[in-house]
């Protein structure tokens, strides 16, 4: 090994981050300083249970892994103890349990996000956790396609009534005129 060669533990952690970057669905910065040991497993926890992976890695290394993955712009988010939470789901849901945390506990700060190569800010990502959930959207789609289609079906149900009550009434006022 040359002395300017990098040692292996970096080359695999580089590796490894850029391994995760390339597989999540997203990434959020966060920032844990002030945070116990304790606090830092529920966390990761309630990461976990929402379908993230929370791991700690020196700045400089992500750095390197997101200029190898083309990734630009991480210098103003890695900056002081960066956690980072990896999403393998719903971002959104990661989000939500990140500030859920940030509320009972001031000193997580989420610092950003990276959805799809695109670089969030730290108001975007408090914004990504206020939609929706995924089901809730979906429902709500369901239901848009649904109140057509249910609109129809009421003016197709209402047209042979109409059609019978006016032939009532038509034939009422013949035979009234008849007799």
């Amino acid at each position: 090994m040359k002395n300017g060669d990098p040692r292996p533990e970096k080359v695999s952690q580089v590796e490894e981050i850029e391994g995760k970057l390339s597989s999540s669905s997203g990434v959020l910065f966060t920032e844990y300083r002030g945070l116990t040991v304790s606090e830092m497993a529920t966390l990761r926890q309630n990461l976990a249970e929402a379908g993230g992976h929370y791991k700690v890695f020196k700045n400089t290394l992500v750095k390197r892994a997101a200029d190898n993955r083309g990734i630009q712009g991480l210098e103003s988010i890695l900056t002081g103890p960066t956690a980072i939470a990896f999403v393998e789901g719903d971002i959104v849901a990661v989000a939500k349990a990140l500030k859920e945390f940030s509320r009972q506990n001031s000193a997580l700060v989420v610092k950003g996000a990276l959805l799809d190569q695109s670089l969030l800010t730290q108001a975007e990502t408090s914004q990504l956790a206020d939609v929706a959930p995924r089901e809730e959207l979906l429902a709500r789609l369901a239901g848009g396609f649904q109140a057509p289609a249910a609109k129809l079906a009421g003016l197709l149900q209402a047209l042979p009534r109409d059609l019978a009550y006016g032939f009532s009434a038509l034939i009422e006022k013949k035979s009234k005129e008849a007799a």
